[in-house]
C-alpha cells in the first residue's frame, strides 16, 4: 500500500512541506506549512484557533494543512493537537529545536498593544446590548462585525494617538459601530470626545441604528448614505482631520475605501488614517500595501491581531490596524467618474473548492460554475451521496472556466410573480431561499446528535433552564440527561449537535420536533432547544443550528416554525429576527397575589 500515510517518513522534510502545501493550495506554500508544524511544536498542545493566531493564517487553511498533516501520521488524533513522535521527527528535521519556555507577550495587553482602563470595562458592556439591538452583519458585503472590546480599544488608540478628544474624524464604512462607541466612551467619561463626527456608508439600516443610538446619547452624527465606489459627497470632502476604515477584505476593497478616506482628509501631511483588514497570503497584502504607496500613505504603526471579530472563521476571528499617515504626495487613486470593478470577495471568488461529506466521505466542488455555489446551498441540498452531512473544506479546485449558459436559456430569468406581504406576528417559513447566508465557520461541523453527546447536551439544558426560570430552574445534569435518553430512544430526529471540525466535544444543541396544532390540525415545526457555549463565533454557531433546524424542517414540509425565548435573552432574540422570526405571543407571570384588602 502506498501513499501519505505509509511513506511520509521515506521522504525529505522539505518534500513534504511542499506536498501539504499542494494538497491544500496554500499561497504561502512550503513555508506555510512550516509556520504551523513550528506553532505545533511550540505551543502544544494546541487548537486551531490558536495556531491560526500565531501563524497568521485563516482557521480554515490551517485545518485544511492540519488534516493533512494528519494523513501522514504527523498530528495526533486527540484534541487539542499535538504532533506525532513522527511529527516531532519532521519539527527536528526541519531545525525547530525544542520550544524554549518564554513568552515575550505582554500579559496586560497580550499584544494588542493597549489596555482597557477599568473604567471603561462598563463601556464594553454597554456596547455589547447596542450590538445585540442592532443589524446584523451582511455577509456578501464582507461585514464581520467586531467585538465590544476591539471598538473600544479603538477608540483608546485615537484617544492615545492624539486625534481625540478634539477635532473631527470621518469613518469611511461604520458596521462596527465605531462612532457609537465614541460615544459611548464619552459619555462613560464625562466628555465629548470629538467635535465633528461623520459616517458614510452604503447600509440605510446601519445608519438609523447609528443616528437612534446616538440621538440618546446627546451626540451628533452626521450620517450620510453612499455607495462609495463614487466619489465622496462634497460636503464631506477635505474636511477632516483624521479618517478610519475597515473595508472589504480585497486589495481593490482597500484602495477603494483608503481612497475615499483620502478625499475626506484636510490637504497636507501627517493626518492619520487608521486601517483595519484581515489577514491574507502574502500576494494579496503585497498588493494592499502597494496601493497603500500609490496612495502616497506612509506607516506609523501596525498591531498584528488588535481586532477581534464575532462570526469571522474565514479570518481566524482577527486581523491587524495600521496607523497610516498623509504625506505630501498623498491624492485619491480613483478617477473622478468612480469605481466599476470587482469589490467584495465574492466578486473574485472564481475557484471551486472541493468539499467532503463527513458521513461517507464523498467529495463534491463548490463554487462558481458548481452545482452548488456555496456551502449554505450544499448544506441544505445534503451530500448527492448519502443525503447527509455535514461537510468539510478540502482543497481548492484548479481554474476552470465557467461553463456556457444553454441556448435555449433566457437571457434573465422570467419575473415571478409578486409574493403577499406576511402577515404582521407570523413566525418564520421554513423556505431556504429565504434564509439569510450563515456567517463563516469552516471549523465547525454539524452532525446528528447521538448518546456521546449526552453528558455535554445535559449541561446545555442545565443552562437553558437556568435562563429561562431562575432559582425555580431544574438545574440537575443528570436529571436532564436522562430525559434526553429516553428521548433519543424513541427518535432522535431533529437533535444535532455543533462540534470542532478536528473533533471534540459539542460547542452547540439544537433540538427541533415536528408536532401538530391539536385545533387546526397543521403541523409546524418548533425549536425545543438551542444552545451555544461561550466560544469565540458563538453567534456564528447558532446561525448555523439554526440553519440546519431550518432545513430540517423544510424536509419535512411544514408551513411554519416557533421558536420560545426568555424575554431578556436579547441576543437571542436579534438572532430569531435575522432569521425572519416575528414575535406572537409574550407571556406575563406574577410570581405572588395581591394581599386581599
Amino acid at each position: 500500500m502506498t501513499g501519505p500515510r505509509s511513506d511520509a517518513r521515506l521522504r525529505s522534510p522539505d518534500d513534504i512541506l511542499a506536498e501539504v502545501a499542494a494538497a491544500v493550495s496554500l499561497q504561502e506554500g512550503p513555508a506555510g506549512v512550516r509556520s504551523v508544524v513550528r506553532a505545533l511544536r511550540a505551543l502544544a498542545p494546541t487548537s486551531t484557533r490558536g495556531i491560526s493566531r500565531h501563524t497568521g493564517l485563516p482557521v480554515p487553511i490551517v485545518a485544511a494543512v492540519a488534516n493533512e498533516l494528519r494523513r501522514r501520521d504527523l498530528l495526533g488524533e486527540e484534541r487539542p493537537s499535538r504532533l506525532t513522535p513522527a511529527g516531532l521527527a519532521l519539527a527536528d528535521q526541519l531545525g525547530m529545536a525544542a520550544p524554549i519556555d518564554l513568552d515575550a507577550t505582554c500579559p496586560r495587553c497580550a499584544g494588542h498593544e493597549v489596555v482597557i482602563p477599568p473604567r471603561l470595562h462598563q463601556a464594553v458592556d454597554r456596547l455589547a446590548q447596542i450590538m445585540a439591538d442592532g443589524p446584523e452583519a451582511d455577509l456578501a458585503l464582507d461585514q464581520s462585525l467586531c467585538t465590544p472590546e476591539t471598538k473600544v480599544r479603538r477608540v483608546v488608540t485615537l484617544l492615545r494617538a492624539g486625534v481625540l478628544p478634539g477635532g473631527s474624524l470621518l469613518l469611511v464604512g461604520d458596521d462596527d459601530l465605531i462612532s457609537l462607541a465614541i460615544a459611548v466612551v464619552g459619555d462613560v467619561l464625562g466628555s465629548p470626545l470629538v467635535d465633528r463626527l461623520a459616517v458614510v456608508d452604503i447600509s440605510e439600516r446601519i445608519l438609523d441604528h447609528i443616528v437612534a443610538v446616538s440621538s440618546e446619547l446627546g451626540v451628533r452624527v452626521e450620517a450620510v448614505q453612499h455607495d462609495l465606489r463614487q466619489p465622496l459627497p462634497n460636503q464631506l470632502r477635505g474636511q477632516f482631520d483624521a479618517a478610519m476604515t475597515d473595508p472589504p477584505y480585497t486589495p481593490e476593497g482597500a484602495r477603494l475605501f483608503l481612497s475615499r478616506a483620502v478625499e475626506g482628509l484636510r490637504p497636507g501631511p501627517a493626518h492619520s488614517v487608521f486601517f483595519s483588514f484581515g489577514p491574507k497570503g502574502p500576494d494579496e497584502l503585497l498588493e494592499v500595501q502597494r496601493e497603500i504607496m500609490d496612495l502616497g500613505l506612509v506607516t506609523n504603526g501596525f498591531i498584528r491581531n488588535f481586532n477581534e471579530y464575532r462570526g469571522s472563521g474565514i479570518l481566524g476571528g482577527t486581523g491587524f490596524l495600521q496607523h497610516l499617515l498623509t504625506t505630501s504626495a498623498t491624492a485619491s487613486a480613483l478617477p473622478a467618474s468612480g469605481y466599476d470593478g470587482p469589490l467584495y470577495t465574492r466578486d473574485k471568488r472564481t475557484r471551486q473548492r472541493e468539499y467532503e461529506c463527513v458521513a461517507c466521505g464523498e467529495r463534491m466542488p463548490v463554487g462558481l460554475g458548481a452545482r452548488w455555489e456555496s456551502v449554505a446551498a450544499l448544506r441544505a441540498a445534503g451530500c448527492p451521496h448519502c443525503g447527509g452531512g455535514p461537510f468539510r473544506p478540502r482543497q481548492l479546485l484548479p481554474e476552470t472556466a465557467p461553463p456556457a449558459q444553454p441556448a435555449a436559456q433566457p437571457a434573465t430569468p422570467p419575473a415571478q410573480p409578486a409574493q403577499p406581504a406576511a402577515q404582521a406576528a407570523q413566525p418564520a417559513r421554513p423556505e431556504t431561499a429565504s434564509q439569510p447566508e450563515v456567517a463563516g465557520v469552516e471549523d465547525v461541523v454539524v452532525r446528528a446528535a447521538d448518546e456521546r453527546d449526552l453528558p455535554r447536551l445535559a449541561e446545555f439544558e442545565a443552562e437553558i433552564a437556568r435562563i429561562s426560570f431562575g432559582e425555580a430552574a431544574v438545574d440537575d445534569p443528570a436529571k436532564h440527561e436522562a430525559r434526553l435518553a429516553k428521548a433519543m430512544t424513541r427518535s432522535r430526529a431533529g437533535m444535532y449537535v455543533a462540534c470542532p471540525a478536528e473533533g471534540g466535544p459539542a460547542v452547540g444543541w439544537m433540538w427541533m420536533s415536528i408536532n401538530q396544532n391539536a385545533v387546526t390540525g397543521e403541523r409546524y415545526a418548533n425549536f425545543r432547544s438551542l444552545a451555544v457555549a461561550p466560544v469565540p463565533d458563538r453567534t456564528a454557531v447558532a446561525e448555523l443550528l439554526i440553519s440546519t433546524g431550518l432545513g430540517f424542517a423544510a424536509e419535512h414540509g411544514v408551513t411554519e416554525v416557533v421558536g420560545k425565548v426568555h424575554v431578556g435573552n436579547v441576543p437571542m432574540r436579534a438572532l430569531y429576527r435575522k432569521f425572519g422570526f416575528e414575535a406572537t405571543h409574550l407571556s406575563m407571570r406574577l410570581n405572588r397575589l395581591p394581599e386581599a384588602r
